[in-house]
């Protein structure tokens, strides 16, 4: 049996939160570098010019990247070795809050859809477990900013509907939405399993690594395509026009019933903040 203290998880929690609503991924500043560079549109290549320039200015100044600091969503992987004799839900909702408070961060989480009264520290956060086997605790964590999630579709198709099916929804959903997710993006896609799972596949595909491809050959292809069309589309950076209204396209897929084609798009705006940390269990 091993265990994970409980201030090493709020404390990594809050770091992460403030390190991430502060700092872009490498990867993706690469990506917009290599963006700017290929865009043929000046209005285009002009936006993505700002867009690198306000990474650059959050993290020198230590400021937000964006004024939305989002609703935090956590995918934590849980090591069948570990024993908690705390609550880890709260423990990780508790570094939400000391991130947010700590950090002068912006609280925009209400705790009633209706009543729209704010929590005044960012919680509660949205957390998906999982188990894994060993000692390990890997918490995957994603301030997402309201607009791209405002802007996030679902649609439960016909078998029928099929490969061209997806294809076309997914277009409309990046047409339909326009500048307001603030392009570029990155597209999550979830198809398959059912109502709830197909929207937890689309929003897993926003966390993948800008780099990585499906290891499923049928998900990768149409990673590919989208990709092409939704950059075909003319949206671009802002909305403004462009061939760069996506970096990439993520899509994750699983069983479904044979009556049903589920297809969830989650998108992901061009401030793309996450973190991930792996603790380690000690013996107890």
């Amino acid at each position: 049996m091993h265990k994970i203290a409980r201030e090493l998880v709020v404390n990594h929690v809050k770091d992460m939160i403030i390190e991430s609503t502060k700092t872009l991924d490498k990867s993706i500043v690469d990506s917009l570098f290599l963006a700017k560079d290929q865009e043929e549109n000046p209005l285009a290549k002009s936006v993505l010019e700002k867009i690198i320039k306000n990474q650059e200015i959050a993290k020198t100044e230590d400021i937000p990247l964006c004024q939305d600091t989002g609703i935090v969503v956590c995918f934590v992987e849980v090591g069948r070795d570990l024993h908690f004799d705390y609550d880890l839900r709260h423990a990780i909702n508790e570094g939400v809050s000391k991130g947010y408070i700590e950090g002068f961060l912006r609280k925009s989480i209400v705790s009633h859809p209706l009543k729209r009264v704010n929590t005044q520290d960012n919680t509660p956060a949205v957390i998906h477990f999982d188990f894994i086997s060993g000692k390990q605790l890997i918490i995957h964590l994603a301030p997402k900013g309201g607009g791209s999630e405002n802007m996030s579709t679902l649609k439960m198709l016909s078998p029928a509907d099929g490969r061209q099916g997806i294809i076309d929804f997914v277009l409309k959903s990046i047409k339909d939405a326009g500048g307001k997710p603030c392009p570029p993006l990155i597209v999550g896609v979830g198809i398959g399993g059912n109502f709830e799972y197909v929207a937890e596949l689309a929003k897993k595909a926003i966390f993948r690594p800008l780099s990585d491809v499906s290891p499923i050959m049928e998900d990768r292809l149409l990673e590919e395509e989208l990709l092409e069309k939704i950059n075909a589309l003319d949206v671009g950076p802002m909305g403004l026009g462009g061939k760069t209204t996506a970096l990439a396209v993520k899509v994750n897929s699983a069983a479904c019933h044979i009556a049903s084609l589920p297809v969830a798009v989650n998108l992901q705006c061009h401030s793309a903040r996450k973190s991930e940390v792996i603790l380690i269990g000690t013996q107890a």
